[in-house]
């Protein structure tokens, strides 16, 4: 998994994130049967989330990492914030 790890960090510099944390989340879900890759969960924090929804945020993230699923990725969950947000 940590070439899928490698991956998403690179295709995740796109957003220009002033902190970024993407934790393989397979552990969680052993015994779960899924065609595919694996769950991961990114914490995303970037400038460019500013004036863009939770949805809008969303599809930035996914745009980035498009190509990995679901070949590679299953299932991602997303915390997308704000610098300003993240520093709360």
């Amino acid at each position: 998994m940590s070439d899928i790890l490698t991956q998403l960090q690179q295709n995740l510099q796109t957003l220009a994130p002033t902190h970024l944390e993407v934790v393989d989340d397979e552990q969680h879900h052993i015994g779960h049967h899924h065609e595919g890759g694996g769950h991961f969960t990114v914490t995303v924090v970037s400038p460019q989330f500013s004036q863009q929804s939770l949805v809008q945020r969303h599809r930035m993230v996914f745009a980035a990492v498009g190509d990995l699923m679901p070949n590679s990725i299953h299932a991602l969950s997303i915390r997308a914030y704000t610098p300003e947000e993240f520093s709360h």
